[in-house]
């Protein structure tokens, strides 16, 4: 008699599927692979259930009860960690950020390093390829892990926490979509190639012109569009943001 390997609830294995037929990279979010909590972190636990609901989900299937019922706990339980729903979404919601800015690190540390004395024309390629890298980890990440893409950007309920702008994260040191697409510019500035008359501001033009695009591809009618196509219209897009710097 055959026995049958259990799957996963939710529909990772088609996004996974997915993104070994687009050449897409591995999550860059931890899997929190334990089935149920038995021992350690509780916290970490309930964090991982809630990073595979969003994954799975988006930000509407990051639920508490959920969340401690994958952790194996009972409800109660979770309150020492998690006082609230918005709890758990708000550090669901770093983690999902982090992923993205881990994805576009990726991007960046792909690039040929400089050579020990470059030229100036050297420095502004590497500048302009660090640009590019930014926006094509972001949308990368859009595309392989929708769900939490849309975590990390879906809209704040009245009962969230303020949000802090995104200029924080320059003044904590954060790792975040923010943080390095500023590094990208002002080194695009220091290099020669973006007037500092035109710096301020500029992340805000870059980010709003990408985030636009990766909305159409999984939420617009852009989302018919796959594989090469939907790179090449990528591609396409990050050339006239460098263009408008």
């Amino acid at each position: 008699m055959k026995t049958k390997t259990p799957r996963a609830p939710g529909n990772r294995p088609r996004a996974d599927a997915r993104r070994s037929a687009e050449g897409l990279p591995a999550p860059a979010v931890p899997a929190g692979a334990r089935g149920t909590y038995r021992h350690g972190d509780l916290r970490r636990a309930l964090l991982d259930a809630g990073i595979e609901l969003a994954r799975s989900g988006g930000p509407h299937a990051v639920v508490l009860r959920e969340a401690t019922r994958r952790a194996g706990v009972v409800p109660n339980a979770a309150y020492r960690h998690f006082a609230s729903h918005s709890a758990l979404f708000g550090a669901v919601r770093a983690a999902a950020l982090a992923g993205v800015a881990e994805a576009m690190s990726r991007e960046i540390a792909a690039l040929p390093p400089l050579p020990a004395a470059p030229s100036p024309e050297a420095v502004v390629a590497h500048a302009r390829g660090c640009v590019r890298a930014v926006g094509t980890g972001y949308l990368r990440f859009a595309k392989a892990e929708t769900g939490l893409f849309r975590t990390a950007f879906a809209a704040y309920s009245p009962d969230d926490p303020p949000p802090e702008p995104p200029v924080a994260a320059l003044a904590n040191g954060e790792q975040h979509p923010f943080a390095l697409l500023s590094g990208a510019l002002d080194r695009l500035t220091e290099a020669g190639a973006l007037p500092p008359a035109r710096r301020a501001g500029a992340e805000y033009l870059a980010w709003s012109a990408v985030h636009g695009m990766a909305l159409l591809l999984i939420d617009g009618p852009l989302y018919v569009l796959r594989g090469d196509d939907a790179q090449a219209l990528g591609e396409r897009l990050l050339d006239m943001v460098e263009r408008g710097l």
